[in-house]
């Protein structure tokens, strides 16, 4: 049962105007950061955002396991919950987790080919097809060659869904071009959609908008992430 209040109250609203509704289905985007300051508290966030509006989430990791997932997933509903006093939350949670599936794989023996097949089966049998698809830890922009990004724009087209990735920053010693995007993701340029970036400052965590589409200049936007919910709000 998706929620009205979510829709309207959110931060996410404020970011999705700012850059011409959102990622959208068929898109790939990046947010990144350092390690630990919040990539994937972000992605559950947006994930948790989408899932209260009655849409559907396929979460993919190489780095965590699927109890911890689930527990991050529960802790960022209550924030949520709390935050913009929802109500019914019971029925919220089961419906949450009835349009939510969680894939973990070893990082070694994933492939998109274990993937695509993975997501047929989940179609086939239980008629569940992402709106949005989170893959956290793969792929890994250091090390990835054109036809694993051109793979997984292909699954985005292909299921019409958005899905968003990640990628490490590190303090010193990375290349980084004009916009301050690592070249390891930089490179990929042209397949990219939306690019985010988040930098720790002081008792804070800054959301920075990167790139946006074909928009010459990036949006600017006073959001951070709340260090103690983890939940975007504005700054």
């Amino acid at each position: 049962m998706p929620t009205k209040d979510i829709r309207f109250r959110s931060p996410l609203r404020v970011f999705e105007k700012a850059t011409d509704g959102g990622l959208g289905r068929g898109h790939l985007g990046v947010v990144l950061s350092r390690r630990g300051v919040g990539k994937t508290a972000l992605l559950v966030g947006m994930a948790v955002d989408a899932l209260l509006q009655g849409r559907k989430v396929l979460h993919i990791s190489t780095e965590e396991s699927i109890e911890k997932l689930r527990a991050f997933y529960f802790e960022i509903f209550q924030h949520i919950c709390e935050n913009q006093k929802l109500e019914n939350r019971l029925e919220l949670r089961l419906d949450l987790e009835r349009n939510r599936h969680i894939l973990v794989y070893n990082r070694d023996s994933f492939s998109l080919e274990k993937l695509r097949g993975t997501a047929e089966f989940l179609r086939d049998a239980a008629h569940f097809e992402p709106d949005m698809v989170i893959m956290d830890g793969t792929p890994r922009f250091e090390h990835c060659e054109d036809w694993e990004i051109d793979g997984v724009l292909a699954l985005a087209r292909d299921w019409n869904s958005e899905i968003w990735t990640s990628s490490l920053t590190h303090r010193e010693g990375q290349e980084c071009d004009a916009r301050g995007i690592p070249l390891t993701v930089a490179r990929f340029d042209d397949r990219l959609s939306l690019i985010v970036a988040l930098e720790s400052v002081a008792d804070h965590v800054r959301v920075r908008i990167l790139k946006s589409h074909d928009r010459p200049e990036a949006p600017d936007i006073n959001m951070e992430l709340d260090p103690r919910t983890l939940l975007l709000r504005w700054r």
